[in-house]
């Protein structure tokens, strides 16, 4: 497994898997990935979140299916479902928005560094439909899924996919 002497190269080896090995993922690992999660800051430190980790091949299947028929998801040992408890979630963000996206994004990011830094690959699936995941997994009404990452051993390299430079998306003072 590779090590990380800086933040900025686990940032940049992090890579969307989209194929995995037939290979199960050790309980520390797994804990250490979640533990990640659990450690993301959020709105007013409310942590209006829960996962759904998902080991059953069926269940994984179906997700699959879910996620507008994603099948690389079926070679993944583990999926996990980022959901969102809206009700517990700062309101009024920018004086206008719920937290919720936010505060997922971020302990989903979280989890996800973890994960590539423990050698496994993830990649953000947010092409689902929801009420069909929410059905599977028994997610309740007035709770959001907002985000399905798969779990595993990358059964190969990604390639790497550029990023704008920072003239472009950067400016100082004022938006321009």
């Amino acid at each position: 497994m590779k090590s990380f002497t800086t933040l900025m190269e686990l940032i940049e080896t992090r890579r969307s898997i989209r194929s995995y090995k037939d290979q199960e993922i050790e309980e520390d690992k797994l804990n250490y990935v979640l533990q990640a999660f659990r450690k993301a800051p959020s709105a007013k430190n409310l942590q209006p979140w829960k996962l759904v980790v998902v080991k059953n091949k069926k269940v994984i299947k179906d997700l699959a299916i879910a996620c507008n028929n994603q099948t690389f998801l079926e070679e993944a040992p583990v999926i996990i479902a980022a959901c969102a408890k809206e009700e517990e979630a700062y309101g009024m963000m920018g004086g206008y928005m719920n937290s919720y996206p936010i505060d997922i994004a971020i302990a989903l990011e979280h989890l996800i560094l973890a994960a590539t830094e423990k050698g496994l690959g993830t990649c953000w699936i947010g092409a689902f439909k929801e009420q069909l995941v929410k059905d599977i997994l028994g997610v309740p009404k007035d709770v959001k899924v907002v985000a399905l990452t798969p779990l595993g051993y990358p059964a190969r390299e990604a390639s790497i996919r550029g990023r704008k430079p920072l003239t472009e998306i950067i400016s100082y003072d004022k938006y321009f």
